[in-house]
């Protein structure tokens, strides 16, 4: 079995710079996990004791606190430094940008739209430093059952796709009296996407790796699926099946921003060896 590696794959600037914190930091806790990679979640447990709260009521006093990536609400970060926790904000730069936009944007007058998953622990943050709340929107479509108002400002989830996100500022300039487009998508994922197309183009079959509920390893499955049938999303090397190979020549893999090297290369060997 031939294997290619996209060209571009795996850990985003943002996920680095908070693993080496966690890493820097031992003993400490996260509120929710601190990227959405279960498997390196529980490498930083075993290696270095970072623990992962759920909820604020059940964060220990006494132990340093670490924001995760995708940063937390607003209010919630206002409770713990009231409750005068040790904090350490390991929220990624990228993520921390809309943020600052939506808050000094919704100041000025204008309705803030979101490009994401509402659902998504980013998005949850970025909406709560609206002053008048915010609309995400999923998609295109939902975008036409707005009610607009006059002054709009959009921005994405970092790791929605660029051509949607275009889609939209193009209807919003058409349809409002002034429109504020800032792009919040990140290179890192946008540079991931463009390699996972035209690998998954090329070859038999394409294996992305990452956390199933990592939004954009879904997004580079849904760009692979696309195009190559035969694409798979696994969170490691125990979830390949033989009979994905059979037949195949060439297989392309690819992998989540919040997926780990040692994760990468084992299933790297595992799909050598079929």
């Amino acid at each position: 079995m031939q294997v290619k590696l996209a060209q571009n794959y795996g850990f985003c600037f943002g996920v680095k710079r908070a693993i080496k914190i966690a890493q820097d930091h031992k003993d400490s806790v996260t509120l929710g996990p601190l990227i959405h990679n279960a498997k390196e979640i529980s490498r930083l447990k075993r290696d270095f004791n970072v623990d992962t709260s759920e909820t604020l009521e059940n964060l220990q006093k006494g132990r340093q606190l670490i924001v995760r990536t995708h940063g937390i609400p607003k209010n919630d970060l206002k409770k713990l430094q009231n409750q005068q926790f040790d904090i350490i904000d390991a929220t990624c730069p990228y993520v921390r940008k809309p943020q600052m936009i939506v808050e000094e944007m919704s100041k000025e007058g204008y309705d803030i739209i979101v490009f994401g998953d509402k659902e998504h622990p980013e998005v949850k943050g970025v909406v709560s430093y609206a002053e008048n709340g915010a609309n995400v929107v999923a998609n295109f479509e939902e975008l036409q059952n707005l009610c607009l108002g006059k002054k709009i400002t959009l921005i994405s989830q970092t790791t929605k796709q660029p051509e949607v996100f275009a889609k939209i500022a193009g209807y919003l300039s058409v349809h409002c009296a002034e429109v504020r487009v800032f792009n919040t998508i990140c290179n890192a994922t946008f540079d991931n996407q463009i390699a996972a197309d035209t690998l998954s183009k090329e070859v038999d079959i394409m294996i992305i790796v990452g956390g199933k509920n990592s939004s954009n390893t879904k997004q580079l499955f849904m760009i692979c699926k696309n195009n190559c049938a035969h694409s798979y999303l696994v969170e490691d090397e125990s979830e390949l099946e033989c009979a994905w190979f059979e037949s195949k020549k060439i297989c392309g893999i690819t992998a989540g921003a919040s997926t780990p090297d040692w994760i990468i290369q084992k299933v790297q060997e595992k799909v050598l060896a079929y």
